[in-house]
């Protein structure tokens, strides 16, 4: 090989080596972060301001603003119901579950609050378990010491263009593209909660329920998300490893993949929305209409 071509080599080498250390250094721990969400994700004062302190302020304002709109809605409804052209719901039924819709809509930062937390006591349960008969931490921060036990760029002299070289960079690809994914999770999560008191109101009229319903699968399988990526991570450290093995290193990027498509499984089991850029909408609309 000339002299040319092995200046090139090294410079790529160098090149792909220093993004490997980078997201080495910086992805997986970010991961821990944004992937493991708890109440912490409500713990902001500007967040907590747009949504409502109280019936007079914030997002809340606006939903009971819509709330005696329903009021006024059904009213007239009703009158024309006197005279036989639309049927209405009881009077007294409605009342009822209005006062009931009321109280909820102004305590939706409060039930948003317990399911996160419910959902964050359970992954942590399982992460526990895995904890205690793996003797390990289940965390995305440790699979670096996984990769680099099975991955050994650095004895090649080829580098990236050996077969370790490739499984790196596919590895380190995984990870970026999990980084984005769960970002997107973490947005979304915080823009659902945000327009959880108009979800809640739309149960106030039985027209408007299904848009309850959407709001709520996806607000779920957003959540859930977390969970099934626990009970991967289980898998992948239970897994026996060796540099020397190719299906070793096979399986810990399939574990890679089956990471990226936890949303993919959870929404063919319970529904929800995607966190593909490419689907989300496309899976907004599919919901409303099943």
């Amino acid at each position: 090989m000339n002299p040319t071509s092995n200046t090139i080599l090294s410079t790529i080498n160098e090149l792909f080596g220093s993004l490997f250390s980078s997201i080495d250094s910086s992805i997986y721990s970010a991961l821990d972060e944004i992937a493991f969400i708890d109440t912490g994700i409500l713990n902001s004062t500007y967040f907590e301001k747009l949504l409502g302190t109280s019936a007079n302020n914030g997002i809340l304002l606006i939903a009971n603003a819509l709330l005696i709109g329903f009021i006024l809605y059904y009213a007239v409804k009703h009158l024309l119901s006197s005279f036989a052209i639309v049927e209405a719901q009881n009077p007294y039924q409605f009342i009822l579950k209005l006062i009931l819709v009321g109280i909820l809509m102004n305590s939706s930062f409060f039930l948003c609050e317990q399911i996160v937390n419910l959902n964050n006591l359970l992954s942590t349960a399982i992460r526990d378990v895995g904890h205690n008969l793996l003797h390990a931490d289940i965390c995305f921060s440790k699979l670096i010491d996984v990769s680099n036990s099975i991955i050994l760029v650095e004895e090649n002299s080829s580098n990236i263009f050996s077969i370790d070289g490739i499984i790196k960079t596919i590895v380190s690809v995984g990870f970026l593209n999990l980084t984005f994914i769960y970002s997107i999770r973490y947005i979304l999560l915080k823009v659902f909660i945000l327009i959880s008191p108009f979800a809640i109101l739309t149960l106030s009229l039985r027209s408007t329920s299904n848009l309850f319903k959407a709001w709520f699968k996806c607000f779920l399988s957003l959540l859930f998300i977390e969970l099934f990526a626990d009970f991967i991570l289980i898998v992948m450290f239970s897994l026996e490893y060796s540099a020397t093995s190719l299906v070793s290193k096979l399986l810990f990027i399939g574990a890679i993949f089956a990471l990226m498509k936890v949303n993919n499984y959870v929404r063919d089991l319970i529904g929800g929305i995607s966190i593909d850029t490419y689907n989300t909408m496309y899976g907004m609309r599919r919901l409303y209409e099943t």
